[in-house]
């Protein structure tokens, strides 16, 4: 039976790990009685720790939310999970972030046993950022404005840099959604009566203060990610591509990104991708590097092009034979 001290951190972590615990849960794991876990539960709350009881044969614990941020109790996975967050944090892709995450991880690495600064320590001295194109970044207010407008579903008005140059737009947020580089908001567009994509490094700070409360509505498509990778790798572009690989979807799958194409399982063995391209030779190649066998859907266009990027290949590998000894 662990100690009282040892118990109450113990009860914590639990606490911290999962919304609601029934009595019969936290003492099952403890090892103790239902009595033993009421009287811990009061030290808790005698420590400062809002614990919420419900009664009943359904009722059970709960962290409630305190007036101040309690310490937060990792195992050795979430601490090296949260150093590695931290320090991929710090390099870059969200304004604002990076000097808090440096910070948070010195207090992070100071506290970590030897064993795992070890391991956080290899993990950065064999770690080398490749230096590039960096991309956009967005400021953390301005994901943490757009997801409040999410949450309580207010209208907002923001300028937008499009096409068209700066835009005013009143908008109703639905949902934030990241890929590996950008981050985009979806959202009703009041004056096109229609779902957009908003690149969320194009909107202007600041937002104007949040307006009326917007009315519910069906997700664009259902799906919101699948919107937006439509959104991003097929709509602006000249040519929407159609192409049915004669593999599954998990072979398949790896080979190609959300910000590249659509890619939708059809049966067992095939699977649909859908790309767009302004250019027909882009796409053809796009689509043959894949290694698999398929077949074009749309457009017909396309179709003399691969014709014609495979006779350009023959003659390449023709001229690139090496000559016979």
């Amino acid at each position: 039976m662990l100690e009282t001290s040892a118990r109450l951190l113990r009860l914590l972590s639990l606490l911290q790990a999962r919304r609601d615990w029934t009595g019969a849960e936290l003492a099952d794991r403890l090892g103790v009685g239902l009595r033993t876990v009421r009287r811990d539960v009061e030290r808790l709350r005698e420590l400062g720790y809002p614990v919420d009881a419900t009664p009943g044969a359904a009722g059970g614990y709960r962290l409630g939310v305190g007036a101040a941020l309690p310490p937060l109790l990792l195992d050795d996975e979430e601490a090296v999970a949260v150093a590695i967050s931290l320090r991929m944090a710090a390099t870059g892709g969200v304004a604002g972030l990076e000097e808090g995450a440096v910070r948070a991880l010195a207090k992070l690495q100071q506290l970590l046993p030897s064993r795992l600064r070890h391991r956080m320590e290899a993990f950065r001295a064999a770690t080398v950022a490749l230096p590039g194109q960096a991309d956009p970044e967005v400021g953390a207010d301005l994901l943490a404005a757009l997801a409040a407008a999410c949450r309580d579903r207010r209208r907002v008005r923001l300028r937008y840099r499009g096409r068209d140059g700066v835009t005013a737009r009143e908008v109703e947020p639905h949902r934030l959604v990241h890929t590996p580089r950008r981050w985009y908001l979806v959202a009703w567009d009041v004056a096109k009566d229609d779902w957009r994509t908003f690149r969320v490094d194009r909107i202007e700070e600041p937002l104007g203060p949040p307006g009326a409360r917007s009315t519910p509505r069906t997700p664009p498509e259902g799906d919101t990610a699948a919107y937006v990778s439509h959104a991003i790798t097929s709509a602006p572009y000249t040519y929407q591509a159609r192409v049915l690989f004669h593999a599954p979807l998990a072979e398949v799958a790896p080979r190609t990104s959300p910000g590249a194409g659509r890619l939708e399982a059809v049966d067992a063995s095939t699977c649909l991708f859908t790309a767009g391209s302004n250019s027909l030779h882009e796409l053809a190649v796009h689509v043959a590097v894949k290694g698999f066998d398929f077949e074009v859907l749309e457009p017909p266009e396309l179709v003399p092009v691969l014709s014609e990027v495979r006779d350009r290949l023959d003659r390449a590998a023709t001229a690139s034979a090496p000559i016979p000894r």
